[in-house]
């Protein structure tokens, strides 16, 4: 069976992206195929014997000292001890297929050039913007920000875009300025898949040819269709807390509402929005991370899930588990949000950052029928079962990888 090596940053469950990661390579295993994994060390990664390859862990805005940050810069826009780990790992796993995460500025972009310098098919999957802005959200850290279009990577250090740091800024300016004259990734992947049409369509506008582009939608792993509890009577988020998620507005809505909200999850931003909380009066639980049946179990007894992102989100698993949990979701109508929830039939969609018209809705929904939001509840998994079952993703990731090559041989009779 082929050999399929998966790439990303972290080999833990920290985010949506790190989850695709690991949940793809599992999921190519169970089909088969032979799975390697490339990451950097990190003291919550899941246990594997291929963490003998993996870098050293680089974390952008903490306090190393001076020698460490300039190792660190160099290594950013240029490791050559990263691309000596993949050339190890290629000697002990001489992989068919690459398939490439969330790299973005811990990972050097240079591993690209080793994989295909040893004939490895290399395939990226977007989680975020990083092709398009040096700090991946297009966001300044006051609003939506498309500044760099196509080629200005440095407004990205003049308006401080990584943690408010123009040192940070400035190297990650010069670390996209590097790749975009190198052509890192133009010329060393060979296709890109974009969870969301929206992705898709902004990689084309900035300048990607949309040959090289293709959209695959995440798959979700569902649980089996059983009988739903009733709605309940609070909201629910989870996943990272972090300024771009909208959490403060959903704080101040939540307030203004009157209605209970847990927050399950961890970030930077998470004492922050202790404290709003707090100022604010707003009614809210914070649960800290969550796994598994649970986190579910959370999101089961919710009302209706909320996803207030002020970024231009992507394809967000969050959605996709909610629906698929019988539980409508109230997303912000940015990025690819407005693909997955069709506004009364299977959530309710707003202006992204506007606190009145989030609050109107938590009031709107919860004052609804239950009967009614329980339909809409229903509605939504009927949607996410439809159109991101687990089957579908892998037979369009496996087609198109037999589109570059990489297919099982046939059994012989």
């Amino acid at each position: 069976m082929p050999r399929l090596l998966n790439v990303n940053t972290y080999h833990y469950r920290r985010g949506g992206a790190d989850a695709v990661y690991l949940d793809h390579g599992a999921l190519f295993e169970q089909a088969g195929w032979q799975s390697g994994w490339f990451a950097m060390h990190h003291p919550r990664n899941e246990e594997t014997p291929w963490s003998r390859f993996f870098v050293d862990e680089i974390e952008l805005g903490h306090d190393y000292s001076a020698w460490r940050k300039l190792a660190i810069a160099k290594q950013v826009i240029h490791s050559r001890s990263h691309a000596r780990a993949v050339h190890r790992l290629l000697d002990a796993f001489p992989a068919d297929i690459a398939h490439v995460h969330n790299i973005r500025h811990h990972i050097g972009a240079n591993i690209l050039a080793e994989l295909k310098r040893r004939g490895v098919r290399v395939v990226l999957t977007v989680h975020d913007l990083k092709l398009l802005c040096p700090a991946y959200r297009m966001h300044d850290g006051v609003g939506v920000c498309e500044a760099c279009k196509p080629h200005a990577v440095h407004h990205c250090a003049t308006r401080r875009c990584m943690h408010g740091s123009l040192p940070l800024s400035a190297l990650i300016s010069a670390e996209s300025a590097v790749h975009r004259a190198t052509g890192a990734y133009r010329r060393h992947v060979d296709r890109i898949v974009c969870p969301s049409r929206f992705y898709l369509e902004k990689h084309v506008e900035w300048g990607w040819p949309r040959a090289q582009l293709i959209h695959i939608p995440n798959d979700v792993a569902l649980p089996r269709p059983a009988q739903v509890a009733p709605p309940g009577d609070y909201f629910c988020y989870f996943g990272r807390f972090s300024f771009e998620k909208g959490l403060a507005t959903l704080v101040r809505a939540v307030a203004i509402a009157r209605v209970p909200l847990h927050l399950v999850g961890e970030g930077p931003q998470e004492a922050a929005l202790r404290m709003l909380a707090a100022e604010t009066g707003a009614d809210v639980t914070f649960y800290g991370h969550l796994a598994g049946d649970t986190l579910f179990d959370v999101v089961r007894g919710a009302r209706a899930c909320v996803l207030p992102s002020e970024w231009y989100e992507n394809a967000p698993k969050s959605v996709l588990e909610a629906f698929g949990h019988a539980r409508p979701v109230i997303g912000a109508a940015i990025g690819g949000i407005s693909e997955l929830i069709e506004h009364g039939r299977t959530g309710w969609l707003f202006a992204s950052g506007n606190v009145g018209e989030l609050a109107a809705l938590l009031v709107q929904v919860r004052d609804a029928d239950d009967a009614v939001i329980a339909d809409i509840g229903a509605r939504a998994a009927t949607f996410v079962r439809r159109t991101f079952g687990t089957n579908r993703y892998l037979s369009q990731m496996t087609a198109l990888y037999a589109e570059l090559g990489i297919e099982p041989a046939p059994i012989a009779c």
